[in-house]
């Protein structure tokens, strides 16, 4: 699976149940940075997934933050605003962290979109001066 569907299957499964109670990972950015991989939480949005026998057999290791982030290719941002208790309280719906995980499949392509038009324009505009020029 790729990166986008490996998301795209965690929201679905959230989905399921969409007001299920899941609990959140404890003020993430303020453990230690060599023990904050090993964080986790009965319930919570990473169990879910970890559950999944489809996402298990792709490669998810665990409910561990450390290991979600690599499976999932987060960023610390997206893994903070999906998981951490500092922006959905002790626990949250499973609707919500769906709503996140979908955000950042979204933010990472409007990402690579301005990657794509920007290193276009790097090599187009020099390009036009010289055939202009």
């Amino acid at each position: 699976m790729t990166r986008r569907e490996r998301l795209e299957r965690w929201v679905q499964l959230l989905e399921t149940d969409p007001r299920r109670r899941l609990y959140s990972l404890g003020d993430i950015e303020f453990q230690p940075r060599d023990t904050r991989h090993l964080m986790r939480a009965d319930d919570s949005p990473l169990t879910i997934a970890y559950n999944d026998p489809v996402l298990r057999e792709q490669g998810l290791e665990s409910d561990r933050l450390g290991d979600g982030v690599a499976f999932f290719g987060l960023s610390d941002g997206d893994a903070h605003r999906i998981l951490c208790s500092c922006l959905n309280g002790r626990t949250m719906e499973a609707a919500t962290a769906a709503r996140r995980v979908r955000a950042a499949i979204n933010q990472r392509g409007q990402k690579m979109l301005a990657i794509g038009i920007t290193t276009g324009l790097v090599f187009a505009v020099p390009a036009m001066a010289m055939l202009m020029g």
